[in-house]
């Protein structure tokens, strides 16, 4: 009988490498995935053979997955093949000329976390909320006015720092609205989540005409600057990436790593996740429910307003109506898709983003067909809520409120 390795010597679980079924199907996917990459530059195999093959290939060891029940992994395998074999079917018949044009993969990841990171902004803000008990619908409204704040201070106080501190006010307050009706008067959340979103919409709506009018925001308004890494500028790839990013992006890096140790290494993100499992026990055990659900809600208007004002003053560069474009729906969807972690949270914000990205590439092949390619991150988003819905488990109280005895 072999001996058990101690567990001191143990690998970490997210180094541990899947096994038997489970890691013939995630070997699947990465067929899948792999089948599409070979036609596309710098391989572009010209031939439909090479990812047809590598498709079924993938596709056979999701079935194989699936007959030794491992159904999830099993049948993300099989949707990946057939993803993989009809993108490197289409990647075959087009022109290298057209794959060069749209797929550079330096100037793709640097647009794809330039989409992302609004949403991890959002993202991360509704963790913080739905950890704590409180569903936060509103974050689509949050962002709305998270962004026109943030430009407007911007303008009159000159100071794109003052732009984001009034942004993130701005934020906080909106939450403090949704709280004060989801946690005291104890307000159906989704329909109060709802009302911040028209309510955002009306007020920046209407400010904006008022102070803007026609003309829009004016140029020349301070904007959030880049970060500029001249030592990778020739790097192969990481130069492209990650040598000019926007100095918010930067932040949402250092929000993730925070935001995960806040969560799950500190005593305050223990009060947060008891409060949204079980309240009557965290209330039980001294700990205020209505205290720590408050904190948690105003924490995602913050973090959503950062995201919203890292549109206009760090993206865009202006501001228009309705600029979020369903970017908070996006970000809860990334949160569930996550499981309700942040890197979870993350790697689905970056799945969306990269989406946005191509999607802003391949009307390169057909102008009439680039208002249909921009719906591609919308559509990736239910794809990814239906795949996960039954299978992620939301903390148990969230969305319920809670009566103090």
């Amino acid at each position: 009988m072999t001996a058990q390795a101690p567990a001191a010597t143990r690998a970490p679980g997210w180094l541990r490498l899947p096994r038997g079924a489970n890691g013939v199907g995630v070997l699947g996917i990465a067929l899948g995935l792999l089948a599409f990459w070979l036609a596309l530059p710098p391989l572009a195999s010209r031939t439909v053979v090479v990812p047809i093959a590598v498709g079924i290939a993938a596709a056979a060891a999701g079935i194989w997955a699936i007959t030794r029940g491992e159904r999830r992994v099993g049948w993300g395998a099989v949707v990946a093949a057939a993803v993989g074999i009809a993108g490197g079917i289409l990647a075959t018949r087009s022109s290298v000329e057209n794959l060069e044009t749209v797929v550079v993969w330096g100037a793709l990841a640097a647009a794809t976390l330039r989409a992302a990171t609004p949403l991890t902004f959002a993202a991360l803000g509704g963790m913080f909320s739905e950890r704590s008990g409180v569903v936060n619908i509103g974050l689509e409204g949050i962002m709305l006015a998270g962004a026109f704040f943030g430009i407007w201070g911007a303008d009159r106080t000159d100071s794109w720092v003052l732009g984001l501190v009034i942004a993130m006010i701005a934020g906080g307050l909106f939450a403090l609205v949704h709280a004060f009706f989801s946690i005291h008067l104890r307000a159906d959340q989704i329909v109060s989540g709802t009302a911040i979103n028209f309510l955002a919409l009306g007020i920046t709506g209407y400010l904006f005409i008022d102070i803007y009018g026609e003309q829009g925001t004016p140029e020349g308004v301070p904007q959030i600057p880049d970060v500029r890494l001249g030592f990778l500028e020739d790097v192969t790839f990481i130069g492209p990436a990650f040598s000019q990013l926007n100095l918010m992006i930067w932040l949402s890096f250092a929000c993730l790593l925070a935001s995960y140790v806040v969560m799950f290494k500190t005593p305050l993100g223990l009060r947060i996740r008891s409060v949204g499992e079980h309240p009557k026990a965290a209330d039980t055990l001294g700990i205020s429910v209505y205290g720590i659900r408050y904190l948690g809600v105003v924490i995602s208007g913050v973090l959503a307003a950062l995201g919203g004002a890292y549109l206009s003053i760090g993206f865009v560069h202006s501001f228009i109506q309705n600029m979020t474009a369903g970017r908070g729906f996006i970000a809860l969807a990334a949160l569930i898709f996550g499981m309700w972690r942040p890197f979870g949270a993350f790697a689905a914000a970056l799945l969306f983003g990269f989406s946005s990205a191509l999607a802003q590439r391949l009307p390169e092949y057909s102008e009439s067909a680039a208002t249909l390619f921009q719906t591609l991150p919308y559509v990736l988003t239910l794809i990814a809520v239906a795949g996960v819905i039954g299978r992620s488990i939301p903390p148990a109280a969230v969305g319920r409120p809670y009566k103090k005895q």
